[in-house]
């Protein structure tokens, strides 16, 4: 029988609080392909005390010296929603030393705490960030320049697979492996930033915006960089340049040295106060492809917010220098469209966010990428839409839509005038696009939906070749942050909460949670490893896989929202191996590493090693600090 969900009543509270004020638009954090609001918990799950911020001392202070451009009046100033994700003494070294500096002359040292008391709503004083781990002596301070990095993972082959003599092992060595390392990431409640192995060393981005390079084997840091904002997407090795390049929270695209941590160059990627990077760049053809997301989507919870201006987009960077090349648009230009039932003025089409990492086509000098929701009435035909474009110069040569007529945003949680008249159904195209050869010199382009549904697509047309259903879909449902592949099985992990996220009704004989295999050529699910629901009522557990999978020869790894981290047999999707990592550990600096729910970055596999974060404190999800490190033990 069909249920109604049950969650969103669990977000009421926050989400109306969030549409209050700006105030308490500080309580959202930047959407993710799931669910768009924090729960009164999640707010809280980092622990301690919390600031107040209408009370907060700080308030006032933000109001008459920073308002004016954060909220609106200078394009490029982030907005507090983003401002409140960055760690307070972030925020006072901005307005110390840093950016701000000038602006905040005429705050005294105090007065800037108090700023970024009230932005962060934690503490100054409770604030203790621990001293970087033991740095690398001796050889693990070497990097292996023979150690080049390959093609593969995400900004390189979304394909996700890591070949047999990268990864290191098989079927054979699971039983011994082993937990061999952790680190608790400082001051963090989740763990977003993929990590990367190259020239012999683990490259990982965190929440409190540090960049390290760890030894491998022992854990020991070879150099750690601090940036302003979170590490939010994996870590792109160039073999070529020896750079590393990643987005963070606040739009920006970097590239550091990969020996040294040094900075190169640093761009923010659009002029809209709310956009953000969330999908990997992508390495190819001589340039950097970034896509560009946002958190506009919430700021529509204000009744009195002109909803909405963002546009999503992929941007090509020359990765010598950050400059841009081009700029391929999603959704159309905005255009005012009348006012809500509030007043609010109504532009559109807006949205359509590129939450995924590019794919890179080389045979063909192509991109391909997919789009999220519009954000505003009315929806065109670029939301939850494929796209191919010219590498070289971004002029669009197909885009196919999946999912019509989809336009939501926060409003329509808060039944707000707001709410685009479509309301939905938020069908994301989350999870980046597959390029699958599948015989007779043709490819297939897969791509996974949060609707449940996985898609054949001729990369040539954009025609649809096949569709197979294989989850409920929902807000928190379908396929979210990525899919693998090993010759044409498909491996598409999907999410589907029990409680969608939503108000719509769910059917529990729908429901996909756990790891699909699909034939790339036909769209046959060939088959279903139903994820075990071992969460007994545990707050915030959820069996299914928000998480991207990796694909080793006859191995799958999976990390659940529940916290397990699963090997799956790739011929069969029998568990072979798998971990609790929400088992407090002890971390490599002396302090406690604990995961919970996995999502977002999926695992690296190098040499016998295997390394995942395991923490996803938002958006209903259990909270976690880990970066794990297991190894093959040695035989008896």
């Amino acid at each position: 029988m069909p249920i109604i969900a049950k969650r969103p009543n669990l977000l009421w509270l926050s989400i109306i609080t969030l549409a209050a004020s700006v105030t308490a638009a500080l309580q959202a954090a930047p959407p993710e392909p799931g669910a768009r609001i924090k729960s009164v918990d999640d707010l809280n799950s980092s622990g301690g005390a919390r600031i107040d911020p209408a009370t907060a001392p700080g308030r006032p202070l933000f109001e008459q010296n920073c308002a004016m451009c954060h909220l609106g009046g200078v394009a490029k100033a982030p907005s507090p929603q983003f401002l409140g994700m960055l760690a307070p003494d972030a925020i006072v070294a901005s307005l110390s030393s840093g950016v701000m500096r000038t602006q905040a002359a005429m705050l005294s040292p105090a007065q800037r705490i108090e700023v970024a008391e009230y932005l962060t709503k934690t503490p100054y004083a409770s604030y203790q960030r621990p001293a970087p781990p033991k740095q690398c002596a001796g050889p693990a301070a070497a990097f292996d320049l023979t150690d080049v990095p390959g093609a593969i993972g995400w900004g390189r082959d979304n394909r996700r697979f890591v070949p047999a003599n990268v990864a290191g092992l098989g079927k054979g060595d699971l039983p011994r492996l082993k937990l061999r390392w952790s680190f608790a990431y400082p001051a963090s409640s989740h763990a977003r930033s993929q990590p990367t192995v190259a020239w012999g060393t683990l490259f990982v981005g965190s929440q409190d915006g540090t960049v390290y390079a760890f030894d491998p084997k022992s854990g020991c840091t070879k150099w750690s960089t601090r940036l302003s904002a979170e590490i939010r997407t994996g870590i792109v090795a160039d073999p070529v340049t020896k750079r590393l390049y990643f987005g963070d929270l606040l739009g920006k695209a970097h590239a550091l040295d990969a020996l040294t941590g040094k900075e190169l160059w640093a761009e923010r990627m659009s002029d809209h106060a709310d956009a953000t990077i969330t999908g990997t760049p992508t390495l190819g053809g001589d340039l950097l492809y970034v896509p560009v997301s946002s958190l506009e989507v919430v700021q529509a919870g204000n009744p009195n917010y002109a909803c909405c201006t963002f546009r999503g987009s992929v941007v090509a960077l020359d990765p010598a220098t950050g400059r841009e090349v081009w700029r391929a648009y999603t959704a159309g230009v905005p255009t005012p469209q009348g006012k809500t039932s509030d007043g609010a003025p109504i532009l559109g089409p807006s949205g359509a966010p590129v939450w995924n990492s590019p794919t890179y086509d080389a045979a063909n000098g192509r991109v391909y990428f997919g789009s999220g929701e519009n954000y505003s009435t009315p929806a065109d035909d670029n939301s939850d839409t494929v796209f191919a474009v010219d590498a070289k110069t971004g002029a669009r040569i197909w885009h196919t839509q999946l999912t019509a007529q989809d336009a939501w945003n926060v409003g329509c949680m808060l039944g707000l005038g707001s709410c685009p008249t479509e309301n939905g159904p938020d069908y994301d195209i989350a999870a980046s696009a597959l390029l699958v050869p599948i015989g007779n010199a043709q490819d297939m382009l897969v791509v996974g939906q949060k609707s449940g549904q996985v898609w054949g697509l001729d990369p040539k047309t954009g025609k649809v070749a096949w569709q197979t259903r294989i989850g409920h879909g929902g807000t928190q449902g379908g396929v979210h942050f990525g899919m693998a592949a090993e010759g044409l099985r498909i491996f598409a992990p999907i999410n589907d909460m029990a409680d969608t996220g939503d108000a719509r009704v769910y059917d529990p004989a729908t429901r996909g949670a756990g790891l699909h295999a699909i034939d790339a050529a036909t769209g046959k699910e060939t088959w279903f490893a139903r994820a075990a629901d071992r969460c007994a009522g545990l707050k915030f557990c959820d069996p299914g896989i928000s998480a991207a999978v990796t694909a080793v020869p006859g191995v799958v790894f999976a990390g659940h929202l529940d916290g397990m981290f699963r090997a799956y047999d790739s011929q069969t999707g029998k568990v072979l191996w798998q971990n609790d990592t929400t088992k407090p550990v002890p971390s490599i600096d002396g302090r406690t590493a604990k995961g919970g729910s996995m999502s977002g970055s999926g695992p690296a596999v190098w040499k016998g090693m295997v390394f995942v974060n395991s923490g996803y404190g938002m958006y209903s999800h259990m909270a976690g600090n880990a970066l794990l490190a297991y190894d093959i033990a040695p035989k008896p």
